[in-house]
């Protein structure tokens, strides 16, 4: 399955979503996963807040952080991360910082 971003970029991803080729990520490509995969028409600063800590974090260890972590690293509550991503932190916003589907997310 393949998804064009704004500026004519092809990304592939699986049934569910996530991209296939994380290398290719970009904030560009972060906006229209979020308009095509997850109904969110445009992205906050608080929103990047999350998605680029969840990107930094997927660079410098290989997985995606845990919950806890993400929360306390960014100030923000488990409630409004769902409010800013309503399929999650794992689903989600994993999601839009273009990692793969993270281990143990259903």
């Amino acid at each position: 399955m393949t998804i064009v971003s704004p500026d004519g970029k092809v990304v592939d991803v699986n049934e569910e979503g996530f991209m296939n080729r994380p290398e290719e990520w970009d904030r560009i490509v972060a906006a229209a996963l979020a308009k095509d995969q997850e109904g969110i028409e445009s992205l906050s600063e608080e929103h990047w807040t999350v998605i680029e800590f969840i990107r930094r974090y997927y660079l410098e260890h290989g997985n995606a952080p845990m919950v806890r972590n993400l929360c306390q690293s960014t100030h923000s509550t488990l409630r409004r991360i769902y409010e800013l991503f309503p399929s999650g932190p794992a689903k989600g916003a994993c999601k839009l910082a273009g990692l793969p589907k993270p281990d143990g997310c259903v």
